[in-house]
């Protein structure tokens, strides 16, 4: 087997060591839309969930069930009409939907035996009915008033897995039909869970449903892998109005559906949850890689330390050969040794994508007339999502905070990409004598430039 490929598949293997190690313990709110439940790959994703519980991580799964609600409410002849996101009916229909509700969720509570997992299905959630709202009686429509942490807590503890069915119950004991997105949301905000993750056919944040920011990194089948809070309520307000791009009504309803549950997202990681996941729940696996990988196969929504740069350590040191490695065999990059790395420690950044060193560059101050910027690298599978130009960004700054009057790089395949953020072709000649010295006419660097304002 070739070097290069024994290297990816050990890399991978090291992710999921140190996802397991991150993420043992950890909770993490599952929401399922019912026609995942519906599909023959619903009891794959359970099989993966008794593998993330086996491995420690404690599990809460809230099911949809429009669909089998609309079934038995259609087989009984009682009418409804979906308003805001919600349903509005006769008080005649909430038995009927309590029984649609508790049978979706039993229909879980059975798949996840066949896994050999116990889970329990409570009445965990207090509720209120929404009432009339500007002339409109929402009849068994109800808000989410309370939920019952200590018992939830409990039940966990004792490693089961708590389902909730889209069902509470006021004080006096009347139940109200709940969102179930909106009440996976509020579980995992007030247990301030490590992820929450969204269950959804067919869920893809690109431009076939969205208007996309050109600056947004994408993935390589050209989707969002991962925004933060800023990102977010940026891409929020430039599709709050679908009719900007031609949809057909079918895809406007998916449309509208995913802005809605960002809207949540958003709700649950200002409150407190760690990330958010919107995922494709028909792609089979998607909930181990969006776990056991740095991004996974969805989107992900969060407020900060995902990735972040910093200084590099010596400890470092070996990640940061693995690093760019791959480059110095294509020519890119010159090869550090761990002994040249120990002497210029200092002149690095690391930029961490949860713990994992994904990409590096070097600052190497000769004077203050110039200063120049190398060893950039990112790891190729977060290539997409826009680490080079913030690590070049940063050394770009911090040339700038000590007064440097320009910065330069020597490359002999990313020309293209220096010149598109400024830099400009210079000659040899232009660079320092000691830098000269280990350049060589057969590696053929170019000189770029970029003259430093103040």
């Amino acid at each position: 087997m070739e070097e290069s490929k024994i290297q990816d598949k050990a890399n991978r293997i090291r992710d999921v060591i140190r996802y397991i190690k991150k993420f043992k313990n950890a909770t993490i709110v599952i929401y399922f839309d019912d026609r995942i439940i519906d599909s023959p790959l619903f009891t794959s994703h359970l099989h993966d969930i008794s593998l993330l519980h086996e491995a420690g991580i404690r599990i809460i799964i809230v099911p949809g069930a429009r669909i089998r609600i609309d079934e038995l409410l259609s087989k009984n002849n009682i009418p409804w009409e979906i308003k805001n996101g919600c349903r509005i009916t006769s008080d005649e229909a909430m038995p009927i939907i309590k029984n649609a509700a508790f049978d979706v969720a039993n229909t879980v509570m059975t798949s996840l035996a066949g896994e050999r997992l116990t889970a329990v299905i409570g009445n965990w959630v207090r509720s209120r009915g929404k009432g009339v709202l500007d002339g409109t009686d929402y009849g068994t429509s109800g808000e989410i008033d309370k939920i019952d942490e200590k018992t939830i807590q409990t039940v966990l503890d004792n490693g089961f897995i708590p389902i909730f069915p889209c069902i509470g119950w006021s004080l006096n004991g009347k139940p109200y039909n709940i969102s179930s997105s909106q009440l996976a949301s509020q579980i995992a905000s007030l247990l301030k869970a490590d992820k929450l993750f969204y269950m959804i056919p067919g869920a893809e944040i690109s431009d076939k449903l969205f208007y996309i920011n050109p600056e947004q990194g994408l993935s390589p089948e050209g989707c969002v892998p991962a925004m933060n809070l800023d990102e977010l309520n940026t891409f929020i307000e430039e599709n709050s109005s679908l009719d900007k791009k031609d949809l057909t009504e079918e895809q406007k309803t998916q449309a509208k559906l995913i802005l809605s549950i960002l809207k949540l997202s958003k709700k649950s990681v200002e409150s407190g949850v760690t990330r958010v996941h919107v995922l494709d729940g028909s792609a089979d696996g998607t909930i181990p890689c969006e776990i056991f990988s740095d991004l996974g196969s969805g989107t992900m929504i969060y407020s900060s330390g995902y990735g972040k740069i910093r200084a590099m350590r010596r400890d470092d040191i070996s990640g940061l050969i693995s690093l760019i490695q791959p480059f110095v065999k294509k020519g890119m990059l010159l090869p550090r040794t761990e002994k040249e790395l120990e002497n210029s420690f200092n002149d690095y950044i690391i930029y961490e994508l949860d713990g994992a060193v994904r990409g590096c560059a070097a600052l190497h101050i000769y004077s203050y007339e110039q200063a120049e910027i190398a060893a950039v690298a990112v790891d190729e599978s977060c290539a997409h999502i826009g680490i080079g130009p913030k690590i070049v960004e940063y050394l770009i700054e911090k040339a700038k905070s000590i007064r440097i009057k320009s910065v330069f790089v020597l490359t002999t395949q990313t020309a293209d990409w220096f010149e598109t953020i400024g830099f400009s072709p210079d000659t040899i000649d232009s660079i320092p004598e000691q830098r000269r010295k280990i350049w060589t006419p057969s590696r053929g660097s170019k000189v770029f430039r970029l003259k430093l304002e103040y």
